[in-house]
């Protein structure tokens, strides 16, 4: 075993810098994307290893900076569904620390991505490329293998008797490749990592044979069809022939696909019984939604979804719900209406079409219809947050920003770290007057973004305002101490 890199070699000053340097070695339109990521200290480990909880500090700290650089998506209802699928796959896995965090980014590409310390995301376009739920859990079980198999930690203790800039430029380069384009995260990690090239080529081929090999006992053991991830493999490699070279999918450019690596697959796939699973509604809802939000206009996902009900879709009820979120994109409400209709009245329940039922009254001018709607199935299913989020809009929507706002500061209690409903809550408090409650609400926002001197000035401009609530202004200097300390922890050497 390698010994270990000196604590003090690994300051988290010094890798700040040193992930600076690498943005420097890399395409200057890059370099934005790593200056504000900074490792949290390290302490003592009781092992080679990171420990579980410096990983996972670690992992807090590169999702703030994400946030803070990538477009992701905000919608409670795909996050649930990537939620579910998810924590359904890591309660089958050998992962110690089950404390995820998920991120759905806003690009068309196809990728995904584990960061150390229970970071997953995925990029939009993965669920359009995914055809099948077991095609798209093939990918989110590899990446909580990685995960499980602590492959970032086993990476850097390979080489940190070299050098520990690998941390820093394996950090930058995961960032890179999640934000600015994998190009520029590849050319991050290559610049830190040259001297080890040989070596660590091989040691990332044999973790992507592991997680391939745990990926595919996850799938089987949470009742899901191992097979989907020979094909899966299969049908991103065939898409390589016909696109150039650079223009690869993300995900074969960090996850490198060959004809051997599918065939080994596919044997081990071959240990396991086939199962032969029906069509996920779910997931091809999912992926409806996800096609509106990606068409450059919502005319254009009204053509589509026409296109394809004209076709033989893998799933008619989707491509009629995809219809009906177009049209109310669209601006025609009516419309959107009738396709919904088609297929409401066998599923009054299902959470998909009530959430789409108010958005196309929402389109209609009828916000307050839609909130009334949202609060009669609210109180069956009291705290779901999509519908709890899509109420608080409804409400500011109908002009009834106190409501919402009473509603979000409930919800907020329960999803404290969701950026979205900070956000929607600071705008309804500046619509019902709270002043105060919007700069605290944005500085909670500034704060899961990463971006602590903002929320260090929204939490000043409200302080200004309190006058003599001591009680809130005794809130509001507690919360500025934790920013302190926050930046302390980032900044400790």
């Amino acid at each position: 075993m390698l010994p270990k890199t000196p604590v003090k070699a690994l300051n988290p000053t010094i890798l700040a810098g040193l992930v600076l340097a690498a943005a420097l070695l890399i395409p200057h339109h890059s370099h934005g994307v790593t200056e504000d990521l900074k490792i949290p200290n390290l302490g003592e480990s009781s092992t080679s290893l990171f420990s579980s909880e410096f990983e996972y500090n670690l992992g807090q700290s590169w999702l703030k900076a994400f946030r803070r650089q990538a477009p992701t998506v905000n919608d409670p209802l795909l996050y649930g569904y990537l939620e579910s699928i998810v924590f359904d796959l890591v309660t089958h896995s050998d992962l110690k620390d089950r404390r995820i965090e998920l991120v759905i980014v806003d690009n068309p590409n196809i990728n995904a991505f584990a960061v150390p310390g229970g970071v997953i995301g995925v990029h939009t376009g993965l669920f359009q490329y995914a055809q099948t739920e077991d095609e798209f859990a093939t990918v989110m079980a590899h990446e909580i293998a990685h995960l499980s198999q602590r492959h970032f930690s086993r990476g850097v203790e390979l080489s940190q008797s070299q050098s520990p800039l690998n941390i820093a430029g394996l950090l930058a380069g995961i960032l890179l490749a999640a934000t600015a384009g994998t190009d520029a995260g590849l050319a991050a990690m290559t610049a830190t990592q040259a001297a080890l090239q040989d070596q660590q080529l091989r040691y990332s081929r044999a973790n992507e044979a592991e997680a391939d090999r745990v990926g595919l006992r996850l799938l089987y053991e949470a009742g899901l069809d191992p097979y989907a991830a020979p094909a899966m493999f299969e049908r991103m490699l065939a898409s390589t022939r016909y696109s150039s070279a650079n223009r690869l999918p993300e995900f074969l450019r960090t996850h490198p696909l060959s004809e051997k690596r599918i065939a080994d697959t596919r044997t081990r796939a071959m240990q396991y019984p086939k199962r032969i699973r029906p069509v996920s509604l779910q997931y091809q809802l999912m992926r409806a939604r996800v096609a509106v939000s990606l068409a450059d206009t919502p005319e254009e996902a009204v053509t589509m979804f026409k296109n394809e009900l004209d076709g033989n879709p893998r799933s008619r009820e989707a491509a009629i719900y995809g219809l009906a979120l177009a049209l109310a994109k669209a601006g025609r409400p009516q419309e959107a209406a009738l396709a919904l209709d088609d297929i409401w009245a066998d599923n009054e329940q299902r959470i998909e079409y009530v959430l789409a039922d108010a958005d196309i009254a929402i389109a209609g001018g009828k916000a307050s219809l839609a909130a009334q709607k949202l609060e009669r199935r609210l109180r069956v299913s009291p705290g779901n947050h999509p519908l709890t989020m899509a109420y608080a809009h409804a409400l500011q929507q109908a002009g009834e920003p106190h409501l919402a706002e009473e509603v979000l500061i409930g919800q907020s209690r329960q999803k404290p770290n969701d950026p979205g409903l900070w956000y929607l809550l600071a705008e309804v408090q500046g619509l019902s007057g709270n002043i105060i409650g919007l700069h605290q609400s944005r500085a909670e926002y500034f704060i899961l973004v990463g971006n602590l001197d903002a929320a260090q000035r929204q939490l000043s401009y409200a302080l200004q305002l309190v006058g003599d609530d001591f009680t809130r202004s005794a809130q509001i200097n507690e919360r500025l101490s934790q920013i302190i300390d926050m930046r302390a922890a980032l900044d400790k050497g």
